[in-house]
């Protein structure tokens, strides 16, 4: 949900491309084509017209890399000052995400910062100024496998396309990329599609090799692209985090559980009496009326606190409403 107009939605086929390129963000246009029953000319034009205006993102990131410590805020904050508190949250290094609530009395945001270390922000800067009611926050404990908006797939393609278009991948825990691999995939940070020619000369390597290590280490599982899409070009205007209460015993499940979920592009297990939060994008209300009274309620929890978010100030990629999901 945003308090900005809705961009056009992308059509269908241009969903299913985005599609493929979460399944694997270096792929053809001939392999797309071909998996997709498309015309290759026309996949040519319409993944040259997706990235070429920005609509469409590909970066490359490092596979099993861990998440740094995290601690999500939600910060209520005095009627018309939210603008001016997300603006200042926004500039800091440290923090990736924040969020204005639909209501525009609160801020949901996420601050790396290591755990057990006194924070100043959270301690003395929040609470100190006078926009601020109330900050509460609390310590990231777990972010479940699959549960990532890294991990989300648009679900417009069949089971067996999603086969075809993932490309195998060895991963070793033991395995970590060398000083080249570093290099190479460093030059692959902002832009995950270029091409071997180009990483080459921004490495000052040979293409032969960089083509070579390329391939070795998507093999390894060690590059991963990111795919970054507004949500809202997708068709999905909701944008909304549920804080749960769930037993200790039932955490680990339930967590698992919506992780799976296709409408889910984050679940965390934190610390405090909300202990499971859980992000999804849904096309409207009536569907995340129906998420919560048939896929949550069925779960017997006994507490879900819902916060919509009015409009997302930063995310990673660095552009407004923009989430990354990796291939």
């Amino acid at each position: 949900m945003s308090g900005e107009p809705i961009e056009d939605v992308l059509d269908l086929r241009d969903q299913r491309l985005i599609a493929a390129l979460q399944c694997d963000g270096r792929l053809t246009a001939e392999r797309a084509a071909e998996v997709l029953g498309l015309n290759t000319r026309v996949v040519h034009r319409r993944l040259a017209a997706l990235l070429g205006s920005g609509t469409v993102r590909v970066c490359a990131r490092t596979g099993g890399a861990p998440y740094p410590p995290a601690m999500l805020l939600r910060i209520s904050v005095l009627r018309g000052k939210a603008e001016t508190v997300a603006r200042a949250l926004a500039e800091r290094d440290d923090i990736p995400f924040v969020d204005l609530s639909a209501s525009g009395d609160e801020i949901g945001a996420i601050l790396i910062a290591e755990p057990g270390t006194p924070n100043r922000l959270v301690f003395r800067q929040l609470p100190a100024t006078g926009s601020v009611v109330s900050v509460d926050a609390q310590t990231v404990l777990h972010v479940f496998e699959g549960g990532t908006a890294a991990d989300w797939r648009l679900d417009v393609l069949t089971p067996a396309e999603r086969t075809a278009l993932t490309p195998p991948r060895l991963r070793d825990p033991a395995d970590t990329p060398d000083r080249t691999d570093r290099a190479i995939l460093a030059a692959l940070a902002g832009d995950g599609r270029a091409a071997a020619s180009v990483v080459a000369r921004r490495t000052g390597g040979a293409e032969s090799t960089v083509r070579r290590r390329l391939a070795s280490l998507r093999e390894r599982g060690l590059l991963l692209t990111e795919v970054h899409v507004d949500a809202r070009r997708l068709g999905l205007p909701i944008d909304a985090n549920l804080r749960m209460r769930v037993p200790p015993g039932e955490l680990d499940a339930l967590g698992r559980r919506l992780a799976g979920h296709p409408a889910v592009h984050g679940v965390l297990a934190t610390t405090g009496a909300a202990n499971l939060h859980v992000a999804v994008w849904l096309r409207s209300l009536a569907d995340l009326y129906a998420f919560l009274t048939r896929d949550i309620g069925g779960l017997g929890v006994p507490s879900v606190d819902t916060f919509l978010v009015g409009r997302a100030v930063k995310r990673p990629s660095g552009s407004p409403s923009v989430s990354p999901v990796v291939s």
